[in-house]
């Protein structure tokens, strides 16, 4: 049996069922025992010719055969069977249910999660959580307490038949027992820590193949299939030496059960010959005795496989209960209620952000004022922290109280839903789902109408693409959306962020892949489909976001200037340098094309 936190409530909730199973499994155990009592009335009646029933001696004949040794024996098959049918179904249903409750858990604990956990704890290892030790834990919960009981019940009843018939025999079957579950206890411990082990290496097994999937493209283009195939390898030796080292414990704790179980049938070989030379039993008995031990073989291999499964189950838990017990970082205050729809009015005051695991500010002192219904275009160099400002608009981080306001709410005092259902977002690596496109494009909204996402997919300049495609809007896209290019990637997903029609919209560098006169017709789109929304663009080209009404400029982390493009070519040097570079660049590649 396996006991946690997180696995203690489901034998309370499945109590009622479990509580059947083991009136199945008494039932079972207790007709069972009736079969060596069986035995020894047909031994002694080959040997004797007459049957001892304890009320009086019956010939053995074939009357007493068919009426009381076949007829029982039938109503004892069909009971074992109908019971161990009830005690699977109780046993082994509670543990799947208890195993796709604990997954759905887990799946909503993931989805609460920060950011931040995301980014140390890798996709491989979370999938082995889901998979492995998942899995371990239901064959605790199910088959640890079948085990568990079945050991106890029929241990306990067949000791108590061996005590009756002979006192010593019984003590003298029973010490090798006791140095077995001392012994079973001891490999236990260390199978449980080389377990641990092995999930790890699994786990680092499984980050790499996940890794090296999602990135083939990489590493086929820069020709690195042998080197990441000689890493595979000693990740796979690593998981193929922990695996080895804990079957080996596992191996050497059956091999413990094994002899001393043989030694034990010496024992009661032996002892139990002598008093049969002796009068004291006779070989109906012996076959009898013999018949019980038998059976708490079954009790003692299930002590050592309970220590085994134990010990898998604890390190599986530990890891499932570390998932279960990591706090969000990112949540709402208490009693924050109902929030209010939000119009788009944006404001930072005096904001200063270093991420959790950053060594120096990401943001210095950002303030501006964007108002509702206005295009604002953030721009600045590479790491000036553009992408940075965007995402904590969207809280998917902790900020500062007192430093962003929303419709002049500190973003601290409104729900992290209402701030994320009034925006829509197209981030840089513009994920796509594994899913036909009309269901990527539709994905935040509640319905799929044809002629809405059509019209989504005509402001993001994506109709004419999708079209072409042999199945159209019901095209499945690869894994990440592999099957399309990357300005179609983009335009779907700029599609998808229209077709939710949020109060906020922030695009960040969502145009990169696609050439000037797509992009073009994509903010022509925009300032229609926008009006009086807000709408926020991050772009590196300048020509980009020049039309905006509003244009941030960013430095190193801190606001250089805000204003229209004019403004900030006529009074900003950093922004002026920027643009005229550009336009110098695009200058020489006119000239090349000519």
């Amino acid at each position: 049996m396996l006991f946690g936190k997180e696995i203690n409530r489901y034998y309370l909730k499945y109590a009622l069922v479990m509580l059947l199973g083991l009136l199945a499994l008494v039932l079972v155990d207790t007709f069972q025992l009736y079969v060596p009592e069986l035995y020894r009335m047909v031994v002694n009646g080959l040997n004797y010719g007459t049957v001892d029933t304890g009320a009086g001696v019956v010939p053995f004949d074939m009357d007493y055969l068919l009426l009381h040794i076949c007829r029982p024996m039938i109503i004892v098959i069909v009971s074992m069977v109908v019971g161990r049918f009830a005690w699977r179904i109780c046993f082994f249903g509670s543990g799947i249910r208890m195993e796709t409750d604990l997954r759905l858990r887990m799946f909503t604990h993931c989805e609460k999660l920060s950011a931040e956990y995301y980014q140390v704890n890798k996709v491989g290892s979370l999938m082995s959580l889901f998979t492995n030790d998942l899995e371990t834990v239901q064959d605790c919960f199910g088959s640890g307490i079948l085990m568990f009981f079945d050991a106890l019940f029929l241990g306990v009843l067949a000791i108590y038949k061996m005590w009756r018939m002979d006192a010593y025999l019984t003590l003298w079957s029973m010490i090798p027992m006791i140095f077995l579950l001392g012994v079973s206890m001891i490999v236990g411990r260390y199978m449980t820590a080389k377990w641990e082990l092995r999930q790890q290496a699994f786990s680092d097994l499984s980050d790499f193949a996940q890794e090296n999937f999602s990135g083939i493209a990489v590493i086929k283009a820069f020709v690195r299939e042998t080197a990441e195939l000689l890493a595979f390898r000693r990740l796979n030796r690593d998981n193929e030496r922990a695996n080895v080292i804990y079957t080996r414990a596992s191996v050497l704790l059956h091999i413990l059960v094994t002899l001393f179980v043989e030694s034990v049938i010496c024992v009661i070989l032996g002892y139990g010959g002598w008093l049969v030379s002796q009068g004291k039993f006779n070989a109906g008995q012996l076959v009898e005795f013999i018949g019980y031990f038998n059976t708490i073989i079954w009790p003692v291999m299930a002590i050592s496989e309970l220590i085994e499964m134990r010990s898998r189950g604890r390190a599986s838990l530990c890891r499932i209960s570390e998932l279960l017990q990591t706090e969000p970082v990112v949540v709402d205050r208490p009693q924050l209620g109902e929030g209010e729809p939000l119009r788009g009015e944006i404001e930072l005051r005096n904001l200063t952000f270093r991420y959790p695991d950053g060594d120096y500010d990401a943001l210095r002192g950002v303030s501006f004022s964007i108002e509702a219904g206005q295009s604002v275009g953030i721009v600045g160099k590479t790491g000036s922290g553009k992408s940075t400002l965007v995402e904590l608009l969207l809280r998917t981080y902790n900020v500062p109280d007192g430093t962003i306001f929303l419709d002049g709410r500190d973003i601290n005092t409104i729900p992290i839903h209402t701030v994320r259902q009034y925006a829509a977002y197209v981030p840089q690596d513009n994920f796509l789902f594994s899913d036909t496109i009309a269901s990527n494009i539709a994905f935040a909204s509640e319905t799929e109408e044809h002629s809405l996402v059509e019209e989504a997919a005509r402001a993001a300049d994506v109709h004419g693409d999708i079209s072409d495609f042999a199945e159209g809007y019901r095209t499945v896209l690869g894994e990440r959306g592999v099957t399309v290019s990357g300005g179609q990637k983009q335009r779907i997903s700029i599609a998808r962020a229209l077709m939710k029609d949020a109060a906020i919209l922030i695009l960040d560098d969502s145009v990169s892949a696609v050439d000037i006169s797509t992009e073009k017709i994509i903010l022509e789109n925009l300032r229609r489909t926008r009006v009086g929304k807000t709408t926020i663009l991050i772009a590196h080209r300048v020509s980009t976001v020049e039309n905006m009404d509003l244009l941030i400029f960013l430095e190193d982390g801190a606001v250089a200037d805000v204003g229209t493009h004019e403004q900030l070519y006529e009074r900003c040097p950093g922004y002026r340098e920027m643009v005229d570079l550009q336009r110098l660049d695009d200058a020489q590649k006119e000239a090349g094309n000519v």
